[in-house]
This record gives structure tokens, sequence and C-alpha cells, in this order.
């Protein structure tokens, strides 16, 4: 069954799992006569597990891989799609799409093209609401652009914790090669994953439209 679940989880959900033995022990024991109170602590510790194993979940995918097509890095819902100013990295106007995670996604990020990591920056800071305009220059966040030498293009990809996820994960550093729709990192408990694309990149999803991590195109941009 570990074998579904993500790595960065699995010492969380032994480590939760014997908490909660623990406690039913000792309740069991200081209240042995106490059934109802037995059986609502077994139903909370069940659904409480539950959900922690949901989110550590690492479901088996058939990805989507296509030259000139940029892929979803992350489960969610498309939040933002917008020109705007990238001052990190490019210092100019580039196509954000913004993606939100919730504490019911899979959270497993993935490269959106095969590359080389170009740059690769790691920021801590505050933990904002994902959704706050401040969150992707002010919350912990790590920053890396990938570039595609066959299709002439460069992306930039940030991942950025929220108010409940305030630990982030990476694999990659400047100089790896990655291919399109491999790891790269982790964001525990819900965030957003912001995308910074060629302008004219032909967006192929709207506000609201639901994603899924290696498998929905995000857009595609021309080839030369």
């Amino acid at each position: 069954m570990l074998r579904f679940i993500h790595r960065e989880g699995r010492k969380i959900i032994i480590g939760f799992l014997l908490f909660l033995v623990i406690i039913n022990f000792l309740v069991h024991n200081i209240f042995p006569l106490d059934r109802a109170l037995h059986a609502i602590l077994l139903i909370v510790s069940l659904v409480s597990i539950f959900f922690v194993m949901s989110f550590f979940r690492n479901p088996k995918r058939k990805l989507f891989q296509e030259e000139g097509a940029i892929i979803s890095p992350a489960d969610g819902k498309v939040v933002v799609i917008e020109e705007t100013f990238e001052g990190e990295y490019f210092k100019d106007k580039r196509l954000q799409v913004s993606i939100f995670m919730s504490p019911k996604n899979v959270h497993v990020n993935r490269t959106p093209i095969a590359g080389e990591v170009k740059y690769f920056k790691y920021h801590p800071g505050k933990f904002l609401v994902a959704w706050h305009p401040k969150s992707s220059t002010d919350n912990e966040r790590t920053t890396f652009v990938i570039e595609d030498e066959d299709d002439n293009m460069e992306i930039l990809m940030r991942q950025i914790a929220g108010t409940v996820a305030r630990r982030i994960k990476f694999y990659v550093e400047e100089g790896d090669e990655v291919e399109q729709g491999s790891e790269f990192g982790f964001i525990k408990f819900g965030s957003r994953v912001d995308l910074f694309l060629p302008l004219n990149a032909e967006v192929e999803v709207n506000l609201g439209d639901k994603v899924k991590g290696g498998q929905t195109v995000i857009a595609r941009v021309p080839r030369n």
C-alpha cells in the first residue's frame, strides 16, 4: 500500500498512525466503560488517517509528452491567466498561468517541458494565503527556469507555499536535464504553482478549469 504513497508522506503517515494508536489505547484504559467515546475516537482517527494518506497519494499516470506543449505542473484549479511583469529572472512581460492546489489535490509537481534547468533559487518567506496578490513574491517559494533549446523556449515555474502548506520540497538544481512530466517537487498540504510563459504561447485552459499534473496541456508555443 505504501507504494501508492509519495515518499514525502511515508514517515508522516507512520508517525501519525502510531500517535493515533497510542491515543486510542490510553482512552480505552482511562475510560474503559465509555463505549460512545471509544466509537467517536475511532471514527475520528480513521477519518484523520484517511485524509493524511489521501493527501500524500501518488497515483500512477500515463504522462502526456509532446514537443511545443506546456503540460500542467500540478493538479488543481486555474486561478490566474494574465499578462504580467516577471521581475526575478526575465525582467520583462510574460504570460502568467497560476494553479491553486487544495488539500484534496495530488501534490506531486511535474516539469511542464523537457530541457535544462538554467536557473534555480529557493526563497524563504511568509505564509500568506495562496491567493493573496503578494504570495508570489513574499511567501516561501522556489523559482526555476527550464530552457528547451529545440523549441527555443524558456519558461519559469514557481512553487509557492500557502497558509497551510509550510514546506516545499524540490529535487532539481541548476544544470540538471529534466524530462517532460518528471517529478521536480512536492508541496505539503496545499498551495500554488505559477507558470510564466512566452507571450506567444497559445493558452488552452480557461479560468476555473481543473487540471492534472503531467496530463493537461496548459499551452502550446508555435514552433519556429
